[in-house]
């Protein structure tokens, strides 16, 4: 899986989205992604990182061996993504 298929998946489940993805490893299974959206509103960490894994689906543990998540609210993305 490419970053910009993960990307996409991501984006699929979570319209509003604003995703970094950064390949941990160069071998396109190992990701760090970096996710913010309104939808993480008043959700705790856990609902968060389940609302990604929701959206990418099988693909972690099939194509995906591992990713790491850092997820935020939208308002936060640019900080924390280090967006200037």
């Amino acid at each position: 899986m490419t970053p910009e298929q993960l990307e996409a998946a991501i984006k699929k489940g979570l319209p509003d989205a604003r995703v970094k993805i950064v390949d941990l490893t160069g071998t396109q299974d190992h990701y760090q992604a970096i996710v913010g959206s309104d939808a993480f509103e008043g959700k705790s960490l856990l609902e968060q990182h389940k609302m990604v894994y929701e959206a990418v689906g099988a693909e972690v543990g099939n194509a995906v061996h591992a990713l790491t998540l850092k997820t935020v609210p939208l308002a936060r993305f640019d900080e924390v993504a280090g967006v200037a």
